[in-house]
């Protein structure tokens, strides 16, 4: 009757906790790219919602230029104002579609009094003077009519920037360079305005609604922690066979099996030497076996 009593000893044992903790470590890692997808999915959502949607007024949103709701993020907002292009800066090392460059942020004065930061959009870098954009597009003057999107305030990069650039779209140190407090809590990225300038900055490309392959890479990591499991099944099938082979080859020579095959391996039991009962007669397979032996093979 076949059995499986040697999955009970320590080195067996020893087998199973491996699989259990590397089956552990795959469903943790699995977990791990399913959060990431439900944020990616949540991103898409708020992004599809709030994206394309009818633009509301400032005084609608006003405090998310406090302190910015995320589910706000990328909502449309019409603003007006008037810029301040003496205090626009340029933001270094900002690639678009693989290409290095710039973007540009101007101060919008809004008719309530308060100020808004805007990004009119992307400048490629410059051929001119290393480290700066040849030409930045200025803005109309006088009163003008926004649609742009609400973002959120980037942290400090610990990186410097020569004058009239900044090294990330970090507002509170934006604000410490101006005369006159602006919004901190959030700044927009330009849609379109009215009137508009004559020329102006490369516009944004939507953000992208892909989620990624971090379902595929979750299924994979479930489907490794289930293949260790499989494999200790096959392997402990593998070791369930060899015994049934030692047990059947000891049966025949009526040698007892730790005599015959001796410990052997986990998976691959190796025989040791044969031993015959006194006054056996050898076997067939043993007279050709010696004399093999006697002809060096």
């Amino acid at each position: 009757m076949k059995t499986y009593r040697f999955l009970f000893s320590s080195k067996w044992a020893g087998y199973f906790v491996l699989a259990l903790v590397f089956a552990i470590a795959c469903v943790a890692l699995g977990n791990w790219q399913m959060n990431r997808r439900n944020e990616v999915v949540a991103n898409i959502a708020k992004i599809t919602a709030n994206y394309s949607a009818t633009p509301v007024d400032y005084a609608a949103v006003a405090t998310d230029f406090d302190q910015l709701n995320p589910a706000k993020e990328w909502t449309q907002v019409t603003l007006k104002g008037s810029y301040v292009t003496a205090d626009q800066r340029v933001v270094r090392n900002r690639p678009l579609n693989g290409s290095p460059g710039y973007e540009v942020l101007v101060p919008l004065k809004l008719e309530t009094g308060d100020t808004v930061i805007v990004d009119r959009g992307w400048l490629p870098i410059g051929n001119k003077e290393a480290g700066y954009p040849d030409v930045v597009p200025q803005p109309v003057s006088g009163t003008v009519t926004v649609v742009a999107r609400i973002r959120p305030p980037e942290p400090q990069v610990d990186r410097g920037a020569p004058a009239g650039q900044i090294a990330s779209i970090d507002l509170a140190a934006y604000a410490k360079e101006l005369s006159y407090p602006i919004k901190t809590g959030a700044y927009v990225q330009l849609a379109s305005e009215s009137p508009a300038a004559s020329s102006n900055p490369v516009g944004f490309p939507a953000p992208s609604i892909d989620e990624g392959s971090h379902l595929s890479y979750a299924l994979q990591w479930i489907c490794f922690g289930v293949l260790a499991f499989v494999g200790f099944g096959y392997a402990a099938r593998l070791q369930r066979r060899n015994d049934d082979f030692d047990a059947q080859e000891a049966a025949e020579s009526g040698v007892p099996v730790e005599e015959l095959y001796g410990r052997g391996s986990a998976f691959h039991p190796r025989p040791v030497k044969k031993v015959r009962k006194p006054g056996a007669r050898a076997t067939a397979e043993e007279e050709e076996d010696a004399l093999l032996d006697s002809q060096g093979y």
